[in-house]
């Protein structure tokens, strides 16, 4: 996978905040926001969404890394 960058602020992505965008907006999106521009734009905190990506990780949603810690900037 090419390395891709926030729609927003062209931040570097992770794996989890690609799959949390697809997870939230679309699985088939191309672009794509990082955890912080996705909560700004839900008005959400990131801590909000960090429990998220763990819950979808748990239930075991392949968009997530497996074994993973928390979003690394």
């Amino acid at each position: 996978m090419a390395e891709e960058r926030c729609k927003k602020c062209g931040r570097l992505l992770s794996r989890d905040e690609i799959g949390l965008h697809k997870k939230l907006f679309n699985r088939a999106a191309e672009s794509f926001f990082c955890i912080d521009c996705c909560g700004e734009y839900f008005g959400v905190s990131r801590e909000l969404l960090e429990k998220k990506i763990r819950q979808f990780r748990e239930m075991g949603c392949t968009l997530f890394e497996q074994n993973h810690g928390s979003i690394s900037d």
